[in-house]
């Protein structure tokens, strides 16, 4: 579905391609998994520079490979760059069990995605981190990565251990809650874009600085619901 709203230069990664809508942009398709794909010289030559605008992470749902996705992608950003985690918000425990046994109960399944959207958080303030009340399963929408920064690779392996635990997980209120979660119109409506469309292509913290004031000034924090999650 992601691709069917492409209008620009894209790349899909997926080792099991299944298109069902038609697809009207000029798109490099490749059928591997992602860790393959970043292990290529150069995975994104399809551009004419090797810089990601826009990224969506949706795959295995399991926060090991999401995190994983997120640091291999975060190199090839600029500070302008926006990076989307999908199914960040479970609704129940079900939902965000690390097997596939609650989708079949409750017609969705999250995994245990939020786990790797907290590590970055946690390990990463630099970045703005956003989550946005989307159905089912809600997103997170990342923004001024940072292509040095070399934290979350360092704390990998260490955090790896914490997540791989057996079913049920431990589900924080705040994420069933969605207390943090910001409405999609609020987000889209706001008055950053701009700095982040300045900010694509720049190297150095100058852009990244100019994206968090951004924010900071429509009122877009981690912690703001600008005006709440709806019901």
């Amino acid at each position: 579905m992601s691709l069917a709203l492409s209008r620009a230069r894209s790349v899909g990664v997926d080792p099991f391609f299944r298109i069902t809508r038609e697809v009207r942009c000029d798109v490099h398709l490749v059928s591997t998994t992602s860790d393959e794909f970043f292990a290529r010289e150069h995975p994104f030559a399809h551009f004419d520079e090797p810089v990601v605008d826009l990224a969506f992470i949706d795959g295995m749902h399991l926060s090991e490979f999401v995190l994983r996705d997120f640091i291999n992608t975060e190199r090839f950003c600029s500070p302008g760059s926006v990076v989307v985690f999908d199914d960040v918000l479970p609704r129940s425990v079900e939902e965000a069990g690390r097997g596939r046994e609650g989708r079949a109960r409750h017609g969705a399944w999250a995994g245990d995605v939020f786990k790797a959207l907290q590590s970055v958080r946690s390990l990463r303030p630099d970045l703005v981190v956003l989550e946005v009340d989307t159905f089912p399963t809600g997103v997170a929408v990342v923004l001024a990565p940072d292509s040095g920064n070399r934290i979350l690779e360092r704390a990998y392996d260490e955090l790896v251990q914490d997540y791989v635990v057996q079913d049920p997980q431990a589900l924080p209120g705040d994420v069933m809650r969605r207390s943090r979660a910001i409405r999609g119109e609020d987000l889209l409506g706001s008055g950053i874009w701009s700095a982040i469309r300045a900010a694509r292509g720049r190297t150095g913290e100058t852009g990244r600085e100019s994206i968090r004031a951004a924010c900071a000034r429509a009122g877009l924090t981690a912690d703001s619901r600008a005006g709440g999650p709806h019901a």
